[in-house]
């Protein structure tokens, strides 16, 4: 299986031409835009993690490489954490004993392609993604182990310690996209909104967990009114760019006045003028969150030019510790538990998000 073949390969060269990414929510998500992780992007960024320069820029060339056959972030953070583990992010014109014919930032042997093929960045990633999504549970099995599978390295737990490196370089380079997330709050009318959820929701696409707040979305979809249940209409639409963005998302906490949740604090935005002023996200694209995640700052940039005066989201030693901390003009940042993503508006607020991203702190 050395070469990409027809169309696969088609797209392979597009890409790595182009530099293009055509960011998709999912299956779901009407918005697509064409956007780049370039060159000058990567070669701009601070080292992350220990990595810099050319590593960053062949880390985003990964990245493209993964959006172009259609894997998500965990798979694009897989990627870039095997090619740390290879060749620490370079392009290596030779191999070693084990693989005296290994080249390039996956140390593919002869059997993978063409030398001019391993040496490109691109071609290369694209040849490990062919592979990756083959292995059955590559999603679900440890990192090092779904990396393994298509590396075959002489030690199985070669590539656990490069994950959390990987897993802050792919933040560092992945941004959201808010003026593609803008189309989704277009609608404001808060019962179309819902009923669009529940459809997600349906389709498995929207998970919940005891106590149930995804009935919340269901009353206001049904137009039911039901004491101290309701949802913020800025709320609603923070859930449909999440859900278009990921394909699929993990809500925690919505209305926690609905489900007497009262954790001691009166101005929670789950609690506070009725409840419904927050959520929380405990998985993206069926991957659990600790709010540092790539998948989480990923959510966090798509969002957050988005949110009104007044807004907030949790982590945020959280994301110092994992060292991907972010700089959120007019967003308040404050310490929550890492096993999910906080966002909230002011309880006071009743308006929509920011159709225009430019328009944010207004």
């Amino acid at each position: 299986m050395g070469k990409l073949g027809g169309v696969a390969l088609l797209i392979v060269l597009v890409f790595a031409f182009t530099g293009i990414v055509f960011v998709t929510g999912g299956g779901n998500n009407s918005c697509a835009v064409a956007a780049t992780i370039s060159p000058a992007t990567a070669t701009g960024l601070k080292p992350v993690a220990g990595y810099s320069g050319d590593q960053l820029i062949n880390a985003a060339a990964i990245i493209t490489a993964g959006a172009a056959a259609g894997v998500n972030v965990k798979g694009q953070t897989l990627a870039v954490m095997t090619a740390m583990g290879e060749s620490g992010l370079r392009n290596i014109d030779y191999g070693d004993l084990a693989g005296p014919d290994s080249r390039g930032l996956f140390q593919q042997r002869d059997t993978w392609g063409t030398l001019a093929q391993r040496l490109n960045p691109t071609v290369s990633a694209g040849f490990f993604f062919q592979r990756l999504v083959k292995v059955p549970n590559w999603e679900t099995v440890t990192p090092t182990a779904a990396a393994h599978a298509v590396q075959i390295n002489a030690d199985p737990d070669h590539y656990t310690p490069y994950y959390a490196p990987a897993e802050s370089v792919v933040a560092a380079l992945l941004g959201g996209d808010a003026a593609c997330a803008a189309t989704a709050v277009t609608g404001s009318n808060a019962q179309q909104l819902a009923a669009d959820l529940v459809v997600k929701i349906d389709a498995g696409n929207i998970t919940g967990i005891a106590p149930d707040h995804l009935r919340e979305i269901r009353w206001i979809a049904a137009g039911e009114v039901h004491a101290n249940c309701g949802i913020n209409l800025a709320i609603l639409q923070v859930i449909t760019i999440a859900v278009n963005t990921f394909g699929s998302v993990g809500i925690s906490d919505i209305n926690r006045l609905c489900t007497n949740q009262y954790l001691g604090n009166t101005d929670s935005s789950h609690w506070a003028n009725g409840g419904g002023h927050a959520v929380d996200f405990y998985s993206l694209d069926r991957t659990p969150t600790t709010g540092a995640d790539a998948n989480a700052i990923k959510l966090l940039k798509t969002l957050l030019p988005l949110m009104p005066a007044g807004s907030a989201t949790g982590q945020v030693q959280c994301r110092a510790k994992a060292g991907t901390s972010l700089e959120l003009a007019g967003v308040r940042q404050f310490e929550d538990t890492c096993n999910h993503v906080h966002l909230q508006v002011d309880p006071a607020y009743t308006g929509s998000l920011k159709a225009d991203p430019a328009k944010a702190s207004s």
